[in-house]
């Protein structure tokens, strides 16, 4: 399932145009910009041969003005299909068809799209293959979270399900260890072993993973904090945890 919604910014129209240009309906552009990025967009809508035209820029700004949404539009949207989560089976289908140890991040209760957009950006940076959140109590997947993760949010699996605790209890009867991150835990996610097939669980900012989820997990691990700050952004942290895990396997595959 997918429904029509504006997307917007250099970076996630030129993805859109590149990558899924079946996708995209229509493009508007703001007129008078003519520098290397719009012609090139430009050219990217004539080869693929989707729709475009050129519009004041209050019509562009007048699009997300509806929506109660500030955006930074950079001169340029598309009306295209916005892929939607898929649930738990199709991520359990995934699990048990791929061939490389599992990585896959699960998000309880991220319910800013920009910081969903930054974990989803990282995530695919990081070559992990899924991304879990709730089907409650989670950011959308909209304009934002598809600008904030430049292209990413179309190009990495998501999943949304109903039951996070249950979602998590399959995934571990696949053979994946959960490692949920927690301030009180006593490792740090240096001293813990991402070689096997793992799922990192990023609580929200402020409250952390719920009851549930957190009992779910095999382990608890941290970050380390040296600072008078107490934990970091949920994007930012993600990045870091994603980022251990490839150099431990990055080493490990050395030899």
């Amino acid at each position: 399932m997918s429904d029509l919604e504006w997307i917007y910014g250099i970076h996630a129209v030129e993805n859109a145009l590149s990558q899924q240009p079946e996708r995209v309906k229509e493009v508007r552009f703001q007129e008078g910009r003519d520098d290397k990025k719009t012609q090139r967009l430009v050219q990217l809508c004539k080869t693929n041969k989707v729709r475009y035209s050129l519009v004041a820029r209050r019509e562009l700004d007048q699009l997300f003005t509806k929506n109660k949404e500030r955006a930074v539009h950079q001169g340029v949207v598309a009306y295209t299909t916005m892929t939607k989560a898929g649930n738990e089976g199709d991520l359990h289908t995934l699990v048990g068809g791929l061939d490389e140890t599992p990585l896959i991040i699960i998000l309880d209760g991220v319910t800013d799209p920009h910081n969903l957009g930054a974990c989803l950006r990282s995530a695919d940076a990081a070559g992990a293959h899924a991304v879990v959140m709730p089907k409650d109590n989670s950011a959308p997947l909209n304009a934002t979270v598809s600008k904030v993760a430049c292209g990413a949010a179309e190009s990495i699996p998501v999943y949304a399900v109903t039951n996070l605790a249950r979602t998590m209890k399959k995934l571990q009867d696949q053979g994946v260890w959960i490692f949920g991150t927690a301030g009180e835990a006593t490792q740090t996610v240096y001293e813990q072993d991402f070689t096997i097939p793992t799922a990192i669980v990023m609580g929200a900012e402020g409250e952390g993973m719920r009851r549930l989820t957190r009992e779910q997990c095999d382990y608890l691990v941290k970050l380390p904090m040296s600072g008078v700050v107490s934990s970091l952004n949920v994007s930012v942290a993600t990045g870091v945890c994603l980022y251990e895990v490839v150099r431990q396997r990055a080493q490990k595959a050395q030899g």
